[in-house]
């Protein structure tokens, strides 16, 4: 039976602005309170799905959240009427409309972490929503992307979903930007690779000095055991506390994996060599031959990687075995990256090509490629019992390209967040988006 990779890429929602709410989100703090162009954000995320697709990938689309959250906002003590709650929380308390106007959903990256059905003890393909409790604005996500990814992948006999791990630092779940699997092909068992920031128990694990370790050893160790993978089957490694001192504030910020092949920065990791060796012995038990491709902190310093995104690319498998990275433009205007890249696939390795993506909306924000999309590898069964309304196909990209062209903004400042009619816009556009993607009711607006 074939198997697939799916990426199903974030749909960048109408509020789309750049309100500076990620500490230690280098590119998400360097442009707080410039004007976004939420239109733009959106048309240039389904240009690369509809690329992807055209280039014979499977691909996939994840709906966005209803903001700006107005029930967030009651429970923080607004009141009255929703243009009341808006207007108040814009007098009494920007930043936390701000907060509940985010679209970060977008990065769909982190909405939850997968693990297939070859790697799981039932048979299934397993979801645990991440709880993203570091930082309000996405603590809020969770319980909306749980009904959409139920909406998407409905099925039980295939399918199994897990609520968020408790809301605590303890237990701090970023989810898919700190995991990745390695596995010789998608539909066989493979290795499925942790990396936390920091245990919240055990003092022997440093902790970054500067900026929060956003993902525990507890909280991957939790999802490991939800979704029944095996001991030998998994890896933990520690992130360098360094890097994430330099705004490196998830795992995808510095390294990224796919099949066989792990392409690293030099100083991602802690321990690393004893890490390539427990993957090489764990994947070599299922068949797999682990490879790495590791980049020097003399060609590409910590700080080109996190201006660029260079490791927040997507490493993608071609038919003749060949990998292919997806790239944002950043990676081609600095010079140190590029003259890497030109190198890299010139030398006849593993990955031989480059494609390149214009993703600024959403790279000023902090998110690049990876990001933007959620992987999750299905069997042919699998992907048959997916709602189909979710798969990208040139009619629904028509579809989406016109229904962002309707509804969406082409500007959006800080001010214009606290526009009731924002709100009506908002609202208006998703009740639409659900029919096209064939969700049924996803959202509070239309399930209260």
């Amino acid at each position: 039976m074939k198997s697939y990779e799916v990426n199903f890429d974030g749909l960048v929602g109408p509020t789309h602005n750049y309100g500076g709410l990620s500490y230690g989100n280098v590119a998400s703090q360097s442009n707080s309170q410039q004007s976004s162009n939420p239109k733009e954000a959106a048309l240039q995320g389904l240009a690369k799905m509809k690329a992807l697709m055209e280039m014979g990938f499977q691909q996939g689309v994840l709906a966005p959240q209803e903001r700006p959250d107005v029930a967030a906002l009651r429970r923080l003590g607004f009141s009255g009427t929703d243009a009341q709650v808006i207007e108040r929380a814009a007098k009494e308390a920007m930043p936390l409309l701000v907060a509940s106007c985010s679209a970060s959903s977008m990065w769909v990256a982190n909405a939850a972490t997968v693990s297939p059905s070859a790697d799981t003890a039932d048979g299934r393909v397993h979801f645990t929503a991440a709880n993203l409790n570091c930082k309000y604005h996405r603590s809020i996500e969770h319980p909306t992307t749980s009904r959409v990814l139920g909406a998407m992948f409905a099925d039980q006999q295939h399918f199994a979903h897990h609520a968020a791990l408790p809301a605590v630092a303890q237990f701090g779940d970023e989810g898919a930007a700190n995991h990745t699997r390695f596995c010789r092909e998608y539909g066989e068992a493979g290795v499925e690779f942790f990396v936390f920031g920091r245990s919240a128990f055990d003092t022997r694990y440093p902790a970054p000095q500067k900026y929060p370790a956003r993902q525990t050893l507890e909280a991957s160790q939790a999802v490991a055991r939800l979704h029944g993978l095996r001991d030998d089957g998994v890896v933990y490694a520690q992130q360098n506390p360094a890097v994430i001192d330099q705004g490196v504030f998830h795992n995808d910020v510095i390294a990224v994996g796919n099949g066989e092949v792990l392409f690293y920065h030099e100083d991602a990791f802690l321990d690393t060599e004893q890490m390539l060796a427990e993957l090489q012995a764990k994947l070599a038990k299922v068949g797999g031959q682990f490879q790495s491709v590791c980049v020097p902190r003399s060609a590409v310093s910590v700080d080109d990687a996190v201006r660029s995104y260079l490791f927040n690319s997507q490493l993608l498998s071609r038919a003749d075995g060949s990998m292919l990275l997806i790239v944002p433009q950043e990676c081609q205007a600095n010079e140190r990256v590029w003259q890497y890249l030109q190198g890299l696939t010139s030398s006849g390795g593993l990955i031989r090509e480059v494609k390149v993506f214009d993703l600024k909306q959403s790279m000023q924000n902090g998110g690049g490629p990876a990001c933007l999309r959620l992987r999750v590898a299905l069997n042919e069964t699998e992907l048959a019992a997916v709602n189909p309304g979710v798969i990208m196909t040139a009619p629904l990209y028509g579809s989406l390209t016109a229904w962002v062209e309707k509804h969406y903004r082409d500007r959006l400042s800080e001010s214009d967040l606290a526009d009731p009619q924002l709100l009506l816009e908002c609202r208006t556009a998703l009740d639409e988006l659900t029919q096209i993607l064939k969700l049924g009711a996803v959202y509070p607006f239309q399930i209260n």
